[in-house]
């Protein structure tokens, strides 16, 4: 059975360190919408050029764009023994689009990182990316440092243009409004848990894995 994930949870909760370490630790391909977006307009692509002022605003990028992306990606022979979905769905029609691409595949297991709001906002206003490789960091004192390199590939450090205050604060309320709904269109499903975020990454690291491994168990009963 394809192991077929997606982290939920608001920004600054950690989904996307945690979904890439569990991608990483079972050989499954790790999805970031946000990854996809980011690379398009680094490198300015049409859909690059289209969604650049959005994203510096803190706003989410329309689902017809999104469920397109990844639509194509979910087609790849590389995802035929599961995936882990970092930052899709965010919206209940988005997640209605994939349940339809997810037709004759084997079910989603869905897991929502929770965090309280003040731990988030402190979280993501010291946050820090790599320019190089885009893997996202905790800066030192919660400001960037020219001496601080990624431990991944040695790029230099930087904060993300949509995490200052009050980008930050907006994207939080957006989260509120568009993305929160679907905690409500996932929890009745036997394959819905929730894991506690504000614990250290170790501790969230077991607790998620344990509370697919208990999704699955539920699958197989």
């Amino acid at each position: 059975m394809a192991l077929n994930l997606i982290m939920l949870g608001p920004p600054g909760a950690g989904k996307g360190t945690q979904a890439e370490r569990f991608a990483r630790e079972r050989g499954l391909p790790k999805i970031s919408t946000g990854d996809i977006l980011r690379e398009a307009v680094q490198t300015e692509t049409e859909i690059g050029l289209r969604v650049k002022s959005l994203m510096d605003r803190g706003e989410l990028v329309g689902d017809d764009v999104v469920i397109g992306i990844v639509n194509e990606r979910l087609k790849r022979d590389d995802v035929r023994p599961g995936f882990v979905l970092d930052g899709f769905p965010r919206t209940v029609p988005q997640a209605e689009a994939l349940d339809g691409m997810m037709a004759k595949r084997d079910p989603l297991i869905i897991v929502d990182i929770v965090v309280p709001e003040a731990e988030l906002l402190r979280r993501l206003l010291i946050r820090m990316v790599c320019q190089q490789c885009g893997r996202p960091t905790v800066g030192v004192d919660g400001r960037d440092d020219a001496s601080e390199r990624c431990k991944r590939c040695g790029g230099q450090l930087v904060q993300r243009s949509d995490d200052n205050k009050a980008v930050v604060l907006e994207r939080l309320k957006i989260y509120l409004r568009q993305t929160k709904p679907l905690v409500d269109y996932y929890r009745a499903r036997p394959t819905f848990r929730s894991v506690d975020g504000s614990q250290p990454p170790e501790a969230v690291a077991a607790d998620l894995v344990a509370a697919i491994k208990s999704a699955g168990n539920g699958l197989a009963a």
